[in-house]
């Protein structure tokens, strides 16, 4: 099985443990996943509200937008293929 991130996900590796949200809202993000995510003081985090689940979902700003850059070419040779046919 592959580690979080890549094809099949191994939950094990995609858990870090559970946070206390303080009376100011804040949580602290574990170490570990920090480290393993390059995640350093000064970054900006995006929170978005799961689609489906009671949850949030948290990525880097930098990381999502280069997945949506991907995401849109991607899209774009849909929409061109899609036009050959």
């Amino acid at each position: 099985m592959r580690i979080c991130g890549g094809g099949q996900i191994d939950v094990d590796s995609c858990f870090y443990g559970a946070v206390t949200v303080g009376e100011r809202g804040q949580v602290v993000i574990p170490a570990e996943a920090r480290t393993q995510l390059g995640i350093n003081p000064g970054d900006k985090i995006l929170i978005m509200r799961h689609p489906v689940y009671d949850g949030l979902v948290m990525a880097k700003l930098d990381a999502f937008r280069g997945f949506l850059d991907e995401f849109h070419q991607r899209l774009n040779k849909v929409n061109e293929m899609a036009g050959e046919e």
